[in-house]
Order: structure tokens, then sequence, then C-alpha cells
């Protein structure tokens, strides 16, 4: 690894972070250099931030007596309060710098990542992508019980060395300022990631758009990457997609996990897709309110938290006040919310259909766990007719969409059955 002697400040998304590097006998960094990255954001960014959540003007209260018209006007405001008031962000600042983390630039931007590895020197290499509205947040708390699994209930040939990068326009990886960066290139980033960090073979895990960046990764069939583990994966086959599109109510001839997928999905197409219609249509319209309001930014992440995690529509029941607003205001003081937004504009397909994701083409071992409380529930037919390499198989007894963050002990229990066939 390449260090340096200067300590350098920059602008990152917005917000003054800095990030320091040690001893290196050269002055401009080289092309492929990993440098130690600190964050420090400046206390005239919370003030502001809280300036702003004072002066907030809110909207009428809903007209009905349930979420049907989006997040509660009395769930939101209580949230709110507690973040201008008794939230600290320093202690989010603390998780982040508890772990060591770097930048290194990677097709021209600068992509930030935690790195730790397991002292057991046997440990399979994996990375680990976050979703939106995620970060790296929602993955902190997998990194002990995959590196240390005889701390976890787990055995030392468990081991996992980690590597969780933040996605480019989300967090404190550099923002693209040109079109392109779709799953595929992001796929080649992580790719050229885990070479420079010496891991000649590893793995590649996801959810949400993660899953989408393992599938590409697999389609890719990159050197060294040995398989991949998703929790959120693209399996509806292509004429059930068709139905849905339509429509059309399920088919009769469907088992009955296959119709419970098809009545999830179809609510998914028909009421529960609106905040990724504006996205992949138009991120930067909802760019500019996810960027000046903190409350508007909260309401719209708030909304999802309360849909995709296993709480009866109340994220607040399996997070904390603190854990849903370390990633807020993440993506508040990177100015991200437009950024991020973005990935759907370039990703304008359908990430559950099998066809449109392209998983026939995956030929390395495939392992898919399922969470009571994702988005959908697929069923183990369509995912083995999805991944010809299907490895592995399950459906965990607790857990929604942030699998690894609402259930991290259950996550790396399913991450260690998937993998031990390929250590």
């Amino acid at each position: 690894m390449k260090t340096y002697k200067n300590i350098l400040n920059k602008m990152i998304a917005g917000a003054f972070v800095l990030f320091t590097s040690t001893a290196f006998a050269q002055t401009t960094p080289a092309a492929d250099a990993i440098r130690p990255f600190h964050v420090n954001v400046p206390e005239s960014a919370l003030t502001d931030l809280r300036q702003r959540i004072s002066a907030t003007r809110w909207p009428d209260q809903e007209t009905v007596t349930d979420r049907t018209q989006g997040v509660k006007l009395n769930q939101i405001q209580n949230l709110v309060k507690y973040w201008g008031t008794d939230y600290d962000w320093r202690k989010a600042e603390a998780k982040l710098n508890a772990l060591p983390q770097f930048i290194t630039n990677i097709d021209g931007l600068d992509i930030h990542f935690i790195h730790l590895r397991s002292k057991n020197p046997n440990a399979l290499p994996i990375i680990i992508t976050h979703g939106w509205p995620g970060s790296v947040f929602e993955l902190l708390k997998i990194v002990g019980p995959l590196t240390d699994p005889e701390a976890y209930c787990g055995k030392a040939s468990d081991a996992f060395d980690v590597v969780i990068p933040s996605m480019p326009g989300y967090g404190f990886s550099e923002k693209p300022k040109t079109t392109g960066w779709d799953p595929d290139r992001i796929g080649k980033a992580w790719d050229v990631l885990m070479k420079r960090l010496g891991y000649k073979n590893y793995i590649a895990q996801g959810g949400d758009w993660g899953s989408v960046i393992a599938d590409a990764m697999g389609r890719q069939k990159f050197s060294g990457l040995i398989g991949i583990h998703i929790n959120m994966p693209a399996t509806v086959p292509a004429e059930v997609a068709k139905l849905l599109n339509s429509g059309a109510p399920a088919p009769a001839n469907l088992s009955v996990k296959e119709k419970a997928a098809y009545k999830s999905l179809s609510y998914l197409y028909t009421k529960g897709a609106g905040y990724a219609g504006i996205m992949v249509t138009r991120p930067q319209t909802i760019g500019y309110s996810l960027s000046d309001s903190p409350v508007g930014l909260a309401a719209f992440f708030l909304d999802k938290f309360n849909d995709w995690t296993y709480s009866g529509g109340n994220a607040e029941k399996v997070l904390t006040k603190d854990e849903i607003l370390d990633d807020i205001t993440l993506y508040w003081l990177t100015n991200t919310g437009n950024s991020s937004a973005q990935l759907y504009w370039e990703n304008n397909n359908n990430n559950f259909n099998a066809i449109e994701q392209h998983t026939h083409e995956i030929t390395v071992p495939v392992a898919v766990s399922v969470f009571p409380g994702e988005i959908y529930q697929a069923p183990k037919t369509w995912a083995a007719r999805a991944y010809p390499k299907l490895i592995y198989f399950n459906e965990a007894s607790n857990g929604g969409h942030f699998a690894q963050w609402e259930q991290p002990q259950i996550f790396a229990e399913e991450l260690r059955a998937a993998f031990k066939t390929l250590r």
C-alpha cells in the first residue's frame, strides 16, 4: 500500500472532509494510490443543518389514518424534532472512523471504501455493496461477525476479509460528472479495487443496487470472481414479467409461493414504485428538493425505510432513530440526494426481472438468501431458473430489504453457509 507525507484537505460532495495520509517520498499521488481517509465534518455544516430543520415549513396532515398517502406527519415530525435537537452526528463519525477507511481513484473517480482484514490468514475476501437509500452505514454491523466469526457464534474457518465501498455519487465517493456510471461500470471498478488490494480470488455480495451490481459482475466473468451472493435476486421469468406489466391477475398455474411473489410485485408496480419513477425519468428535478430541504430528504427516505424493513410499516421498530438519521445525515452532508438518484436514470431496467438483468449469463456460483420482509420473496423455482449455477438458496427467519442492517447475525450466518463449498 502506498502512503504519503502530506495532509490533504478536500471538499467532498459539498462538505469539507479531512482525510489524512502518511509518509511516501512524492508529492503527487500515483494513479492507483490508496490513501487513508478520516471523516471530520465541519461544525458549520451541522449548524446549518439544524437551522434548516428549525425553519421547516410543514405540509398539512394526511387525510387518511393509514400510510397510503405516504409518511405520516406525526412520525416525521417526531424524527425531525430529535434530529434538530438531540441527534449527534459525531457519534456517527466515530463509527466510521473506528474502521479502516480509504480513498482510491478508479476510472477517473475517487472511490471511498472500508477495508478490514480478518486475523485469519485464510479468510475469504468479499466486496459488499450497499443500495439506495442506504449507504455504508447499513453494512457496519456485519463487519464484526464476518471478520471475527469466533466472537459471533461462528468458527475461525468462517472468516471473511471485508471490503465495503461507497458507490459513485453516494457518501464519500466522488460524484460522476458525465453519464455512463451504470452497474456494469461500477462492477468493473469493484474488480479493479479488489485486485488493487491484492486479492486474486474474491466473492461479491449485495442487496438492492448491490444485487444488481453483483449480478453485473457475474455476467462480466471477471477472473478471480469465484461467486456472488444476493439478497434481492432478479428471478421473475419473462412470461410472468409480461403479465405483471399488463396488470393481469396471477395465473392459476403458479405455486403458492409464486402467487405470493406475484402479489407483492403487482403492488410494487402499481402503487409502490413512484419513488423510482421520478428518479428514473427526472433525477435532476427531484434533486433540487433533496438538496435543499433536510425534511424533504428525510421523508423521501423514511417512506422506503418504513416500506422495506420487516417492521409492519414502522422502521423505528427495527432500527433506532440514530441509525436512521446516520444514513440520512450522510446523504445531507455530502449533498448526494441528486447524484444517488442518477443511478436510477443510468439503469432504466426492471431489477427484478431475470431476463432484463441477463441472469442466465452468470456462470459463477450464485447464492441467494430470501428475507421475509424483502420487497418480494423470490421463490426457489424462479431462482433456479434464473441462475444456472445456484449453489445455495435459503429463506431466512427474520429481516427485510435492509437485512444486513436489521439482522446482522442472521445475515452473517447466511454468508457463512452460502460459501462453505467455495473456501
